[in-house]
């Protein structure tokens, strides 16, 4: 079973910087791709950035494009996302997603994101 465990959620003033980390545990062979997403209250989930564990490449969407980055630490087998210049709008739980397709797992469907974590909160101030 494939769990995974998400810490870094906290209450930032608007420009600042956060860090979140994703780790995967368990039978993790099958996981190509590890994601994040982030939810609104009353809105659906808006994938928001993935990476393919076989190289690191990454993929973003087009409002955090330059501003967040994601990538991997293998010693800890744990994938994490710098948060810089953040916005208001950036605003929303974050919440960690893997699968085995990149960067399909960033779309938060049961089929190509089958493991979740728990959510974090990120809350930006203006």
């Amino acid at each position: 079973q494939v769990e995974l465990v998400e810490s870094g959620g906290d209450s930032v003033q608007a420009g600042g910087p956060l860090r979140l980390s994703c780790t995967p545990s368990g039978a993790a062979d099958g996981i190509n791709c590890v994601g994040w997403l982030r939810q609104v209250p009353g809105t659906e989930r808006e994938g928001v950035a993935a990476i393919y564990r076989g190289d690191g490449t990454s993929h973003y969407i087009d409002s955090v494009m330059g501003r967040f980055t994601i990538s991997q630490d293998n010693a800890k087998n744990a994938v994490c996302r710098q948060m810089n210049s953040l916005k208001p709008e950036d605003t929303a739980m974050y919440d960690c997603a893997a699968g085995p397709r990149f960067p399909r797992c960033m779309l938060g469907t049961s089929r190509e994101s089958p493991y979740w974590g728990q959510g974090t909160q990120v809350t930006v101030s203006s």
